[in-house]
């Protein structure tokens, strides 16, 4: 059923020209992940490795969120589903338009009540603005649980500020440690992670 109901979501997302963005997209990018996930990590949109692939993060930052995850004892296949604010590439990788977010945030939401994580896990100031508040600070906001529509959501920077400045990595290890003590909280009390 869940399948079925991703499917028909994933293609009509595809067929979406609800904003300009689809005019110079070569793919969109859906999102991938386990449909059983129970973390859903949203990221800003897709550059151009993912707008090349169709693939959520598969580019320095998503080799990187890969080391993040396999550090928390989390896999793509297994723990997480990962999507972003909008599904079509931006020209030139700026941030979206509040325009554009918002005509691509009723699939997101789509996917969330499909899928029915237990955490969601914002990466970046973008997304975390998409879903709470265009004016907070991504600084000052991280790190710090938050409920969207009965749901926590932690906010941490995005892997791309962590390769602009490792100075950040700090910082968003403590946040991923909090996601993973939610997550033996509320899923699975035996998960593994070897730092803690």
């Amino acid at each position: 059923m869940i399948k079925d109901e991703i499917s028909k979501l994933r293609k009509e997302v595809e067929n979406c020209k609800k904003c300009p963005l689809y005019k110079t997209r070569n793919k969109v990018v859906f999102g991938n992940g386990s449909l059983n996930a129970k973390i859903f990590l949203v990221g800003e949109g897709p550059g151009f490795d993912e707008d090349r692939t169709g693939v959520a993060f598969v580019g320095r930052s998503g080799k990187l969120l890969d080391k993040i995850l396999e550090a928390c004892g989390f896999t793509r296949e297994k723990h997480v589903f990962i999507g972003n604010i909008v599904k079509c590439r931006p020209p030139q990788n700026r941030i979206p338009t509040i325009d554009e977010q918002s005509s691509c945030l009723p699939f997101l939401e789509k996917q969330v009540e499909l899928l029915n994580p237990d955490i969601i896990v914002t990466l970046g100031a973008t997304a975390y603005k998409g879903l709470f508040d265009s004016n907070a600070k991504i600084t000052r906001e991280r790190g710090n649980w938050k409920i969207r529509n009965n749901r926590l959501v932690m906010p941490t920077y995005h892997p791309s500020a962590l390769l602009r400045n490792p100075a950040l990595k700090k910082d968003s290890w403590e946040d991923f440690k909090k996601v993973i003590l939610k997550y033996r909280e509320l899923v699975d009390p035996e998960h593994f992670c070897k730092y803690i």
